[in-house]
């Protein structure tokens, strides 16, 4: 006999985390969080290689309602930030409402809600289904090859090998993302040799990093309005910094000139700094920030090679203009499989249509990026075209969980056995947010993994993040077909766990 459950979240992460203690908040208690891992965090847990840290302030990548007053520095590493979410689930009470090692391998929906597979296995019941189970968590390798043919050590950077020493080894780094521009300057003190393979070259801004001494820790400690008024100031100056890519590409100028004058002090050699430097306008790819990576790519023990790959051996890598490097060890730093976050758990909605399918024919894309017609009582949090280039995404994913609520109350309310996101509704959102799309930075001529298949921009919000906050601020009850339970009353909003 199944499991019941008024809400199953995917992923203890930030929004799965964030979700469950709203729930909480506001007297639902009958809800689950299904951890596919055995611990929680997300991509903190996942996460562990040298150097990893936020590339957004602390004080901002962080639950509005639960500030940290002890971050170390500006921002922070990675296991800070993993022991912070540990902090709020003790101090939310969300341990028995967790469940490691549950994969959500399939849902489908049935008259008044979800059946939700655990492990291959149908095991939970559930009125409403909840996604939070984030872009950034199943790696990406290339298909190199002779890959495997390779008789030394590969691995990706969100699956770290810990238990392989690097000292004094050969190692070849695929991929010039934002893992690789952190753990680059960790790695290279050790190695005897580090050959970098970039297949395009990466706009990199000064970070602006710093210890936070105790004494501004005690500050916010005693006074937490004055950490409250820093959060907002840097909520601000980052949408002010964001103007270049929700307005006019135009505005980008002032970041290029910036990210220009750091590769032209830190990279001496002409050589070098030519392949360092981006053929393309800034913004349109991810912008990374570091003040040791160029500096690190300079190394006696470092080289840049800008030459694709056309074969791995057993203990090199040869490139297309026939040269041979020699490798013992080699770390994928080429991201993740952004559009599958979703599809590979086989989502069924009404009339047996799967969500994958949905996606193929019309491309991956979402209503406010929560709600997908034909998919009743489920929502995604951190969805299509809700990622962020110049702002915290933690702020969409409260904005995303206070909608989630009303919608929520609205089913109180009404009875309601369901709510399904109107078509029309959303291919209005969608029309619109593609036609935005079309004169921002990120469609200024590049590639990247905002990008699907057929050049189709289905991750960025293209606006200021306060115009999410407004557009989540209300529910409009009218986008929504809203159908009656069977009994015709409505839930009790306040239960308890079975």
């Amino acid at each position: 006999m199944c499991e019941q459950a008024d809400v199953v979240i995917v992923g203890a992460g930030f929004a799965g985390i964030g979700m469950g203690i709203q729930l909480k908040e506001t007297g639902r208690h009958n809800f689950v969080i299904l951890e596919k891992d055995d611990d929680l965090g997300g991509t903190w847990r996942d996460n562990t290689y040298p150097g990893c840290a936020c590339d957004v302030p602390s004080s901002l990548y962080s639950f509005s309602f639960e500030q940290n007053p002890r971050w170390s520095r500006m921002f922070s590493p990675a296991e800070e930030i993993w022991d912070y979410l540990r902090h709020c689930v003790d101090k939310y009470e969300l341990t028995s409402h967790l469940r490691y090692g549950a994969q959500v391998t399939g849902a489908r929906f049935s008259t008044g809600g979800w059946d939700v597979d655990v492990n291959g296995a149908t095991a939970i019941h559930a009125q409403v289904l909840v996604s939070g189970a984030g872009a950034l968590h199943l790696p990406k390798t290339p298909d190199l090859p002779g890959i495997e043919s390779f008789e030394g050590v590969t691995f990706h950077s969100a699956r770290w090998r810990h238990d392989h020493d690097l000292t004094d080894r050969a190692v070849a780094v695929i991929g010039t993302g934002a893992s690789a521009v952190q753990f680059v300057p960790e790695i290279q003190p050790k190695v005897a040799r580090l050959s970098l393979f970039q297949r395009t070259a990466a706009w990199v801004t000064p970070k602006p990093d710093r210890p936070i001494p105790v004494k501004e820790q005690r500050l916010y400690e005693k006074h937490p309005v004055t950490q409250r008024m820093v959060r907002h100031l840097i909520y601000w100056t980052m949408e002010a910094r964001g103007a270049g890519f929700v307005l006019t590409p135009k505005a980008m100028k002032f970041l290029e000139v910036s990210a220009q004058r750091l590769l032209d002090r830190q990279v001496p050699d002409e050589a070098l700094r030519a392949k360092l430097t981006p053929s393309y306008q800034i913004g349109c790819k991810r912008i990374l920030l570091s003040n040791d990576y160029y500096p690190t790519l300079s190394r006696d023990n470092v080289e840049v090679v800008t030459d694709a790959i056309a074969q791995v051996r057993p203990h090199s890598i040869v490139t297309t203009a026939g040269t041979e490097h020699d490798v013992d060890t080699i770390i994928f730093g080429t991201g993740f499989e952004v559009s599958a976050t979703v599809t590979h758990m086989n989502i069924v909605g009404r009339d047996g249509v799967w969500l994958r399918d949905v996606w193929s024919d019309r491309g991956i894309g979402a209503h406010l990026g929560m709600t997908v017609a034909g998919f009743p009582n489920f929502f995604l949090l951190l969805g299509p075209n809700t990622g962020l280039g110049h702002n915290s995404v933690i702020f969409m994913i409260e904005s995303q969980i206070r909608y989630v609520l009303q919608v929520l109350d609205l089913l109180d309310a009404r009875g309601g056995a369901y709510v399904d996101v109107r078509p029309e509704a959303e291919a209005d959102f969608l029309a619109r947010i593609q036609h935005r799309l079309a004169d921002t930075v990120w469609a200024s001529g590049c590639t990247s993994w905002y990008l699907d298949e057929h050049g189709r921009n289905f991750t960025i919000w293209p606006h200021f993040t306060w115009r999410y906050w407004l557009a989540t601020r209300w529910l409009r009850p009218a986008q929504y077909d809203i159908r009656p339970s069977c009994q015709g009353a409505a839930r009790s909003k306040v239960s308890t766990a079975p």
